[in-house]
């Protein structure tokens, strides 16, 4: 175990050695506790006569996720009569060239996208 001061001493390429180390060492105890935990599992199941494959088979035994659906995207339903490829759907907050254009007095049909 290192102590503050050693760690203090020693310098960067020392501590990015011993980082890497480290993080080997600790990679190492993961998997080692991974392969044990399956082991007192495959314990566990065999108990009731079954294995790990039987259970992780069975239905139910992994959740069901829903699946995502992605949106499309809203059409334009504004567009800025001194530029008009700049354009809002009309959700979400107000774009400034908006903003503007009704501060100047102009109406929000006059700005809607003829269909």
């Amino acid at each position: 175990m290192f102590a503050k001061d050693e760690l203090k001493t020693m310098s960067r390429k020392e501590l990015e050695k011993l980082l890497k180390d480290v993080k080997k060492a600790l990679a190492a105890a993961t998997a080692r506790d991974h392969r044990e935990a399956k082991k007192a599992a495959a314990r566990a199941v065999a108990e009731y006569g079954f294995s790990l494959d039987d259970i992780s088979e069975a239905e139910g035994a992994k959740p069901k996720q829903k699946k995502k659906t992605a949106r499309k995207p809203s059409k334009p339903v504004f567009a800025n009569p001194e530029n008009t490829r700049q354009t809002w759907t009309g959700k979400g907050r107000q774009p400034n060239w908006y903003r503007d254009q009704i501060a100047r007095g102009t109406e929000r049909d006059a700005m809607r996208i003829a269909r």
